[in-house]
């Protein structure tokens, strides 16, 4: 019996160690296969990656557009995409502004040259020498400098372009006042863009608009606020140069101002009348007694006036001398008559 147990023992050893074998030999064969399908991805995912570079660096998409928006009266400078200078072979900018001729201003970097056509505008420049920066700079800018501006790149590895859409920013000059008819006036001049213009407190407001040929805007609003009366109000004129506020201080409603207005004619022109009158009856009273005086005056100039004519008379008719001669004897001897009784 114990021969017979140690010789099945024996029998189930042996068994458990084959089996442990082919199992050792077919993990092994599974780890051998593993390691190379790594080492071959490993392989393929690294070329894959040179070639994932090589075509991208060939087929590298041209950049986007952008919107650039510059002050007035300040420095612009639009920059070409970043490539290595060794690799290129000739850049070019296209300038495109309103109402002109395309400009372009080009450098050939094997011949070491520039060109350009249609350029005209001084202010436009390169930012240095071609052959170190191939940026584009305007200095200083202006409101027609608004355009579009594009940097093409020729190189072996392909063609690459950076394009800027430029904006010009006027800020407004801003104002706020008091009309005569009491309404208060807000205006935002010569902006670009068009400001936008709020009022505190709200009120009744018309609001225009007047464009100029620089693009600029003038933007005026006009308030009124007859229901409520104020004394103070405020402007408010938002910009993208640049947010501003001005407050005003009103003397008088609208109305109250007109009324006033009224109050202060109607007794000028009372005065105005009252003088006028005055001047005219005594105008009139005084040519009705001249002519009084003149009307009593004349029967006097009458009489004088017969004077020289009676006189002119006495000594011109001969019947008058006569009897006058008559007279002077017959008094003469009267007198002699009584000079000689008296003696």
């Amino acid at each position: 019996m114990l021969c017979t147990w140690r010789t099945s023992d024996l029998r189930l050893l042996l068994t458990l160690i084959v089996f442990l074998v082919v199992e050792c030999i077919s993990a092994r064969g599974q780890s051998l296969n593993t390691t190379s399908n790594s080492s071959m991805q490993q392989t393929a995912s690294v070329n894959g990656s040179s070639t994932d570079k090589r075509q991208r660096k060939l087929e590298l998409p041209a950049e986007a557009n952008a919107s650039l928006s510059v002050p007035v009266d300040t420095k612009a400078v639009f920059d070409c995409p970043s490539i290595l200078l060794t690799s290129l072979v000739v850049t070019t900018w296209q300038i495109i502004l309103r109402d002109k001729l395309s400009c372009t201003r080009a450098y050939r970097r094997d011949r070491n040259e520039t060109k350009e056509g249609n350029c005209t505008d001084e202010r436009i420049t390169w930012a240095s020498r071609p052959d170190e920066n191939l940026a584009l700079q305007i200095d200083p800018v202006a409101t027609t400098h608004d355009g579009f501006y594009m940097c093409q790149m020729v190189t072996p590895d392909g063609n690459f372009h950076r394009g800027y859409h430029l904006q010009v920013l006027v800020p407004p000059e801003v104002t706020l006042l008091q009309s005569k008819n009491g309404t208060a006036v807000c205006r935002a001049a010569a902006g670009k863009p068009a400001a936008q213009i709020s009022w505190n407190p709200e009120g009744d407001c018309v609001t225009e608009q007047e464009h100029w040929a620089n693009g600029t805007v003038t933007v005026q609003s006009t308030c009124r606020w007859e229901d409520h009366p104020l004394s103070n109000v405020s402007c408010s004129v938002s910009h993208v140069t640049g947010n501003k506020s001005l407050s005003l201080e009103l003397t008088q409603g609208a109305q109250t101002t007109a009324n006033l207005h009224f109050l202060y004619i109607i007794p000028c022109i009372f005065i105005v009348f009252v003088i006028g009158g005055s001047i005219w009856l005594l105008k009139n009273s005084g040519c009705r007694k001249c002519k009084l005086k003149k009307t009593e005056a004349n029967p006097g100039v009458e009489e004088d006036e017969m004077q020289p004519y009676a006189s002119y008379t006495e000594k011109n008719n001969p019947l008058y001398d006569t009897t006058n001669k008559e007279r002077c004897r017959m008094l003469q001897s009267e007198v002699d008559g009584i000079g000689l009784d008296t003696l």
